[in-house]
């Protein structure tokens, strides 16, 4: 492929930023989250380059928790959601990966297992997210279900915050889980990446670092340099043309951009279908040839536009980053209205991935 796109993912990165997640924890087991395709990173790859790091994983799919075993990892697995059929309980058992138990119809698959090897199970409580888990006045019920079956070791009672990441906290929450947790006598996991760097009582017996790892901040004030972690994912694209405008000419679909005076512009082969947001007003910021500059016009489905007038050498053929090193994702994410989570799984497959890991 020559169209020059690319997403450079940087393995050393994310492996530095699980220890710097972990090391919130005073000794705490840590699960790396590595959903959505570890957020658009690569499962299988980041789960290789922890390997020898990682307490666990979570995961969404069964399909990719397989993948994982079959190409050697043997790290404890946790689906986040659980089984979503019998016939996902059945694999479970099968290839030792545990799950979350979050309502009855997952307690009755457990039941008509037929096999030599229990499920292990995280029973999930719903202490105000309000998507799923069992209310505080089901846990008792579903925790003797849980017990009485041979099919179902139930090791871990865990929760979800909705605001660990702003003002609200996770008070009220916590106050719901944490009396039932206790008296449980099993293990706690509650605490997503915004609980593992703020709330260190609830980080119970294993978190779960998700966004922290690939180098994005949980917290709206905050980027992830603040927090000492590095970015895992750098997308960049290169000038392919350039033009040069006169005072009062437009950019782009819908004329959008009038160029205040006289202006050389570059044209870079990446747009929204590369998963850059569409959205993103002028200005937008860029690095070209690690040079600050901004965006300019509408984003199109192949390709944007930049400020080239104040970077003369610049031209076909100048690398633009987009975001990622020395450009946190943070800030286009802003420009965007979203979030960095968004922006990471948004990055379309026609974009090439190149996994690098400087420790050989």
């Amino acid at each position: 492929m020559t169209r020059p796109i690319r997403l450079d993912i940087d393995l050393s990165a994310i492996r530095h930023n699980y220890l710097v997640s972990r090391a919130q924890t005073a000794g705490r087991r840590a699960y790396a989250v590595i959903k959505a395709d570890a957020y658009g990173h690569g499962s299988l790859e980041v789960a290789r380059a922890l390997a020898d790091v990682a307490d666990g994983f979570a995961l969404l799919n069964i399909e990719d928790a397989i993948r994982l075993r079959r190409a050697g990892i043997r790290q404890p697995m946790t689906l986040l959601e659980g089984a979503f059929d019998l016939e996902e309980t059945v694999l479970m058992a099968e290839h030792g990966i545990a799950g979350a138990v979050h309502s009855p119809h997952q307690i009755d698959w457990l039941a008509q297992l037929d096999s030599d090897r229990p499920v292990e199970t995280w029973l999930k409580v719903n202490s105000g997210m309000n998507r799923l888990g069992f209310q505080p006045e089901e846990f008792d019920g579903a925790l003797a279900r849980l017990k009485a079956l041979p099919s179902a070791r139930v090791s871990t009672v865990m929760t979800h915050f909705a605001t660990a990441d702003d003002e609200r906290g996770v008070a009220g929450q916590w106050a719901r889980f944490q009396p039932l947790a206790e008296r449980s006598g099993l293990a706690v996991s509650a605490a997503n990446s915004a609980a593992t760097f703020r709330h260190p009582h609830t980080h119970g017996d294993a978190v779960r670092p998700g966004i922290t790892l690939y180098g994005c901040s949980p917290f709206a004030e905050l980027e992830g340099e603040a927090l000492g972690l590095r970015p895992g994912m750098t997308l960049s694209a290169d000038v392919i043309a350039t033009q040069t405008l006169a005072a009062g000419e437009t950019v782009g679909y819908g004329a959008t951009f009038t160029a205040p005076q006289a202006m050389r512009i570059g044209v870079v082969a990446c747009g929204y279908a590369d998963g850059y947001p569409r959205v993103v007003p002028s200005g937008t910021p860029v690095l070209v040839d690690g040079q600050a500059s901004g965006t300019v016009g509408r984003v199109s489905m192949d390709m944007l536009v930049v400020d080239l007038t104040a970077l003369p050498s610049a031209g076909v053929g100048s690398r633009v980053t987009l975001w990622g090193e020395g450009l946190p994702i943070e800030r286009i994410a802003a420009a965007a209205g979203t979030i960095g989570y968004e922006l990471m799984c948004a990055v379309a497959p026609r974009v090439p991935r190149h996994h690098h890991d400087t420790r050989g």
